[in-house]
């Protein structure tokens, strides 16, 4: 299937990275949406050259304050919805993310254009050895909230979404706007049957040294979610259990075809 693909790219002061991101996602011929999410004065200046020079590639939308990472993200996702397009790759601006490997998820998404690719990270050393293991308690949570292995990584910003399902979430579910987004939205998408394909990934820390996770902030928020997430698992459980045995069963049936 030939797949209408755009790339969200949400920009919170990484004024240092952004300019090579956005040159190594547009070599791979991708319409870019840039979402300023209330930088200060020097990276709002940065995203207006980079959206001058491409008129016809790049489009500039703005959050007049800062309103989240899952906000901005959702804002391209929406923005690309309104302009046709069938799906969103979600990217970092920091340059954590290999764009290399661009490719490989647009061949998946082609091949099962109804999936969500979603990024595995394969980290180098620079990723803080405090994060990495943080990052397990996390899989474990969305383990037990999805009663599944289906989501290897839920909390990596590479990912292909098919636009159609996330508008339909989105219409009906107010969704974490800061660094709960990525976990809560995958967990809903796979509660509503929508396959996770996970593919690996190289990350490196960030290349312009600035992290926008805030320790106390975000931990609480992430807590929350994972709270909110349970109690909604308990009772779609009966659902996701019966979802799960019928996977079974039908790939029992194809080893014996």
């Amino acid at each position: 299937m030939q797949i209408r693909l755009g790339a969200v790219i949400p920009v919170y002061n990484h004024e240092h990275a952004i300019g090579a991101v956005l040159s190594a996602v547009l070599q791979h011929g991708l319409r870019c949406v840039l979402v300023d999410d209330g930088s200060d004065a020097a990276c709002a200046a940065v995203l207006d050259g980079l959206a001058a020079a491409h008129p016809q590639q790049v489009s500039l939308l703005r959050h007049s304050v800062n309103r989240g990472k899952g906000e901005a993200v959702l804002s391209g996702m929406h923005f690309l919805a309104q302009q046709g397009f069938s799906h969103a790759l979600q990217i970092d601006s920091d340059g954590q993310h290999d764009t290399a490997d661009i490719p490989r998820f647009v061949a998946l998404a082609q091949e099962h254009p109804k999936a969500i690719i979603n990024g595995c990270p394969q980290y180098d050393e620079s990723v803080p050895k405090g994060r990495l293991y943080a990052r397990y308690l996390t899989h474990v949570w969305v383990w037990i909230n999805t009663l599944s292995f289906d989501i290897v990584d839920s909390m990596c910003g590479f990912r292909i979404y098919p636009l159609a399902v996330v508008t339909a979430l989105t219409a009906r579910q107010t969704l974490g706007k800061r660094m709960d987004f990525d976990t809560e939205i995958i967990v809903r998408l796979h509660w509503r049957g929508v396959q996770v394909i996970n593919q690996r990934t190289r990350v490196r820390y960030p290349s312009d040294g600035v992290s926008h996770f805030r320790l106390w902030l975000d931990n609480v928020l992430i807590t929350r979610m994972h709270a909110t997430l349970l109690c909604g698992m308990l009772w779609r459980s009966p659902a996701l259990l019966a979802r799960k045995l019928l996977r079974a069963r039908a790939g029992g049936q194809h080893e014996r075809q």
